[in-house]
């Protein structure tokens, strides 16, 4: 059994489902096992029970490192029963099952046992660090911690292990979370006519946006997309209820600024509703032309039949928090995960990008360090 595919399964072993998260022990341990092969760490905890870890191998020159980043929380398991144990990393023709296995456990295994394989080269060059986060799934809780410590070191050039299918990503949309909160008037049951009905008034609001158009395509993300996903309020069946909320996943693209997004909202809505953000997470692009971007657009070009092109995703990452606190160097979004597969019961990941993914993660190493030499 390769040691990628063994520390897989040892990070499935650990229950982080998110809420609540639980990410201290998995870290921890993760922790360890990094001081074990040579790395500096250390753990930032943002909540009971809730971290994330700050790992690296410092170079002896002065280039920036590289830097991979990965979260460990996983989404529940949802309603409908499992087949294979989430916690129990089980193989079956070709595939390892677990939550997590797509998203994103196998990356995080696969692209430390890169850097361990090349970490002395990495210590004679820039180096590389590695951004290991909690609380991805609800927000960027995580990514949010590490930032706001001093001295975080800033990579030169970012790879964030979200399932791609081994494909070179270049950017995601954003996610703009917003709650939408009508209030009425409280009264009998019996006597609604006395009170003003909270659920009537957020109809009247869910209609307005049913089929409405926030903005212009993308030329690469396309039209950005808005979901009701949630709806609260009322507290007894035997009176009007005063109040109700309503949450939208709003997906976002770079030609859409979010302040432009709730602007639109507030006016559509009317005095009637009142808006809150609940999550703010800007969309990410890097140029396709990028000489390291095309560098590992040439690495991964021989696991696609087809010429790879420009590409970004609809999901968002922690390099909504981390690019910008960063700086803005080039960012790639590139896993052996399916992004099929992400959120799905009995999960998995398919063995053979397991294992081509780690020698992926270790050329680009390689190719990074080759051309901090060249520009010597």
């Amino acid at each position: 059994m390769s040691l990628t595919l063994s520390l897989t399964q040892k990070l499935l072993s650990f229950n982080t489902i998110n809420p609540p998260g639980n990410e201290a022990e998995c870290m921890a341990f993760l922790a360890d096992w990094l001081k074990q092969k040579g790395f500096e760490t250390k753990l930032y905890s943002f909540g009971e029970q809730r971290m994330s870890l700050l790992a690296w191998i410092t170079g002896h020159n002065t280039s920036k490192p590289l830097g991979f980043t990965g979260h460990l929380d996983t989404v529940p398991l949802g309603k409908t029963p499992w087949k294979y144990d989430p916690f129990g990393g089980e193989i079956n023709g070709g595939k390892l099952y677990g939550r997590g296995a797509s998203d994103m456990k196998a990356a995080i295994a696969a692209f430390i046992i890169a850097c361990v394989e090349n970490k002395e080269a990495l210590r004679e060059s820039s180096g590389v660090v590695l951004y290991l986060t909690g609380g991805e799934e609800t927000g960027c809780d995580g990514a949010r911690a590490l930032i706001v410590q001093s001295n975080i070191p800033k990579p030169g050039a970012l790879i964030v292990g979200e399932p791609t299918n081994n494909y070179p990503i270049i950017g995601h949309k954003g996610a703009l979370w917003l709650r939408c909160t009508v209030r009425g008037k409280t009264a009998h049951g019996s006597m609604p006519s006395l009170g003003i009905n909270a659920i009537y008034l957020a109809v009247d609001a869910l209609g307005k946006i049913k089929n409405y158009q926030l903005g212009t395509a993308h030329p690469l993300m396309r039209s950005p997309t808005m979901n009701v996903s949630r709806i609260q309020g009322s507290e007894n069946i035997n009176s009007v209820p005063d109040y109700v909320h309503f949450d939208m996943d709003i997906r976002s693209v770079p030609n859409l600024p979010h302040d432009q997004i709730s602007q639109q909202l507030s006016e559509l809505f009317g005095e009637n509703a009142e808006l809150t953000t609940l999550a703010d997470l800007p969309a990410v692009l890097t140029d396709d032309k990028h000489t390291w971007v095309r560098q590992v657009y040439t690495r991964c070009q021989g696991l696609h039949q087809q010429p790879l092109e420009p590409k970004t995703m609809p999901y968002f990452t922690d390099a909504s928090v981390l690019i910008p606190a960063f700086g803005n160097p080039p960012c790639i979004v590139l896993g052996p995960g399916e992004p099929e597969q992400a959120h799905q019961t009995d999960e998995y990941c398919l063995i053979t990008k397991l294992e081509a993914a780690q020698t992926l993660y270790s050329n680009i190493i390689s190719d990074w360090i080759s051309t901090l030499e060249m520009d010597k």
